[in-house]
């Protein structure tokens, strides 16, 4: 699916199934408790931390889908067309960063 089409889609799930948008407060609250699941399974899974018990069922990508709904919830309520978004950002990045990375020692040992 396209992101035009996943953001129609969320919108219509929240429409239907969800009743409607939590406020936008709220779901940045929600997307900062969901990136922060996220960063604990990558810490414990991929970081120096042990990993608990608990944790070791936790589906990445299922966590990851949370934080990507959440944001196309944000993006839907503030009338951000993400594709669009990404476009410039990216082509932001290009101009920004064309050779800095490639010139960056750390990078290219």
């Amino acid at each position: 699916m396209t992101i035009e089409e996943a953001q129609k889609i969320v919108d219509k799930w929240i429409t239907t199934i969800g009743v409607r948008y939590f406020n936008e407060l709220t779901n940045t609250a929600m997307l900062m408790e969901e990136v922060g699941e996220v960063a604990r399974i990558m810490a414990r899974r991929y970081g120096e931390q042990s990993e608990k018990e608990s944790d070791k069922n936790k589906d990445l990508g299922d966590e990851m889908a949370d934080v990507l709904f959440v944001l196309i919830c944000l993006a839907n309520q503030t009338g951000i067309d993400l594709t669009e978004a990404l476009r410039k950002n990216l082509e932001k990045k290009t101009k920004r960063d064309l050779l800095r990375h490639k010139n960056n020692e750390k990078l290219n040992p």
